[in-house]
């Protein structure tokens, strides 16, 4: 769907430099995603894997952050293998609802109710990010919390942006008594950066 050089504004690697690719098509469809227009594959042309990579390989940061849409319903092998051929760093960001393909380095796994990730999928996350929109959603992440690895596995609350000054006292509060967890924020949003 898109390509752009930007920083990391979420989760473990908030603030890094990379190189985004933003793949088009998704079928978890969350109400509060603030990339909609990502969601029909169809009405978006399709790129060249070749080009893409040479278009990451211009930029200092040697770091590709695979986004969607939802970008596990392709098979990414091609892509990840091109993109370590030239000692490029690969991170996909998920919500681990479809068949697992690619070659990572991190993994951030997003669990979403309406579609909720693959149990095999879960093995790979050495990040869970639960976006909390609601009260209820600190018991779903719980549920996801017990399903990784926990010595591995990273794991973070992120209020959903448009409650988040609802959400960020609540989750403030819950970390505070759940030492397990960790905040994450849009940190892009607040800077105004892509």
């Amino acid at each position: 769907m898109e390509e752009f050089y930007s920083l990391q504004g979420e989760g473990f690697n908030t603030g890094m430099a990379a190189y985004f690719i933003r793949i088009g098509g998704c079928d978890v469809g969350c109400y509060f995603c603030d990339v909609k227009e990502a969601w029909d594959a169809s009405v978006l042309a399709p790129s060249s894997i070749d080009d893409v990579v040479k278009r990451a390989m211009q930029y200092p940061a040697k770091s590709v952050i695979v986004t969607g849409g939802e970008p596990l319903l392709y098979n990414l092998d091609t892509l990840c293998k091109k993109l370590k051929d030239n000692s490029i760093e690969t991170i996909l960001e998920t919500s681990g609802s479809s068949k697992m393909s690619g070659y990572w380095d991190w993994v951030c796994i997003s669990a979403k109710r309406n579609i909720p990730p693959l149990e095999e999928n879960l093995k790979y996350a050495n990040e869970l990010k639960m976006i909390i929109c609601e009260d209820k959603d600190f018991c779903f992440a719980e549920e996801y919390a017990e399903k990784v690895n926990i010595n591995s596995c990273l794991l973070y609350l992120q209020p959903e942006w448009s409650v988040s000054e609802i959400m960020m006292p609540k989750i403030v509060e819950y970390i505070k008594q759940n030492p397990k967890w960790r905040i994450s924020l849009q940190s892009h949003k607040y800077m105004q950066i892509p």
